[in-house]
């Protein structure tokens, strides 16, 4: 038998309940709140020869005796990127209900289809159960990562209930998911979402002291490419047809944050292309807030696609061949650019109702349009005020689509550079001379506006 090591000891073997209070204790001050049963409570489970911890898979090992452990530098190590994890409690993601009952899991041990499991333990609980935020002991943690202290539920018309985490969360969860599924794949026992029993011995399996036998966590997860254009120019209708092409949006980083997993190929609605292959998170982010199929919110997120991050996302929207070739966005981006942007001055201010002398933004902007964009002289974009404390503030503007793409023009050319040069109407090679109609037009006139 090893030696026990106490926590903040020589980084050796530690039992499984000591590893607990280690995780918690080097945690306590992470943004992202931690669970205390990371080890011995489901879905961990050290018997299956892993444990999720954060985005990184943590071996366990097991002892002559029978006795499950796990070596403390490891935990140490999962902690520390843990700790280095920045979260806006306020950049939220809906992570469901979408609708159609939850796939249940082949194996409740593994971590596989985290918002499914998610969603099917909510959906579970009684609604005492739900206003106490826990279930009577019930762990509520998926990668030590104490989810329900996070999550946030809203409610629409008193009857439809949605579900929201974190950006910063959905993104680990992501990652964990992913790394789980390659460190079972790498072991060579994955058999859909079965868990691991004993990972085979020549899979890189490493003595360890005393006679035990540890699995490596190096050789579980392939490091993920990076997307380089590989897909430019294909219509997503096209590639969703090909068989394998999930596994392989699999293998790539997201093409927006360069760190989780890909999940899904992004494409332009209007034009059919295919963008680049992202994570959740930022396809997420990247999807405009539509009221109706013409009526944009505008957001918190746009602070980050116009002002942040505007020339990481402004390059990915022009991975389009259709929207660099006409040097604009998609006309539900245009409409949320024209009211973030273009209509940012003519934006009511209030006095702080606290007594300070600062004055903030009024309400909530919202825009819609009418027209077609295939006649660009019938396509108007209308800027308003939703939710003014007072009730004065309407209509702002009524921007004409000419105008609101000649602006958007100069703001690119200033904004991102390399962007504007890339683009133009010269750049029409391989287009299709028809557009593929996806948004409805509501004008009446029957007209498509792409």
């Amino acid at each position: 038998m090893p030696e026990r090591v106490i926590p903040g000891g020589s980084g050796g073997l530690i039992p499984l309940g000591a590893a607990d209070v280690l995780w918690v204790g080097l945690t306590t001050e992470s943004a992202v709140p931690t669970a205390s049963a990371a080890f011995t409570c489901s879905p961990a489970d050290a018997r299956v020869g892993y444990v999720l911890l954060g985005g990184r898979v943590v071996a366990t090992v097991k002892a002559s005796g029978g006795q499950w452990s796990v070596l403390e530098s490891e935990v140490r190590r999962a902690a520390a990127e843990l700790n280095a994890v920045e979260m806006d409690c306020q950049d939220l993601v809906r992570i469901g209900p979408f609708g159609g009952a939850p796939k249940k899991e082949c194996n409740e041990t593994t971590l596989l289809r985290w918002r499914q499991r998610i969603t099917r333990e909510l959906q579970d609980l009684g609604e005492s159960e739900r206003a106490d935020g826990r279930e009577g002991g019930r762990p509520s943690h998926l990668a030590g990562i104490d989810w329900r202290r996070l999550l946030v539920e809203r409610t629409r018309d008193r009857t439809a209930r949605t579900w929201w985490l974190p950006r910063a969360v959905v993104r680990l969860l992501d990652a964990a998911e992913h790394t789980e599924k390659q460190w079972l794949q790498a072991a060579g026992t994955c058999q859909g979402n079965a868990a691991v029993t004993e990972p085979p011995a020549h899979h890189g399996r490493a003595r360890a002291a005393d006679g035990l036998q540890a699995t490596s966590s190096d050789c579980s997860t392939a490091p993920l490419r990076s997307y380089n254009g590989e897909l430019q120019g294909h219509l997503y209708s096209a590639l969703t047809r090909k068989p394998g092409t999930s596994r392989k949006v699999a293998g790539w980083a997201c093409a927006i944050c360069r760190t989780a997993p890909a999940a899904v190929l992004d494409h332009c609605h209007e034009h059919g292309y295919v963008r680049a292959p992202v994570c959740h998170s930022c396809n997420t982010q990247e999807r405009p807030d539509h009221l109706y199929s013409n009526d944009i919110r505008v957001a918190n997120h746009y602070t980050r696609l116009f002002d942040t991050h505007a020339a990481d996302w402004l390059c990915h929207w022009h991975r389009c061949p259709g929207c660099r070739a006409r040097t604009t966005l998609p006309l539900p981006h245009l409409a949320a650019w024209t009211a973030y942007v273009a209509c940012r001055s003519l934006r009511p201010t209030h006095r702080d109702a606290r007594g300070s002398r600062a004055r903030k933004p009024c309400g909530v902007l919202r825009v819609s349009w009418t027209g077609s964009h295939n006649a660009p002289r019938s396509c108007l974009l209308t800027v308003a005020v939703d939710f003014c404390p007072s009730g004065e503030h309407r209509v702002l503007a009524q921007v004409p689509y000419r105008e609101a793409a000649k602006r958007f023009g100069t703001w690119l050319a200033e904004t991102a550079p390399d962007v504007a040069a890339a683009a133009g109407p010269d750049r029409l090679d391989g287009l299709p001379a028809r557009f593929r109609p996806v948004i409805a037009d509501t004008s009446g006139e029957g007209l498509a506006l792409f």
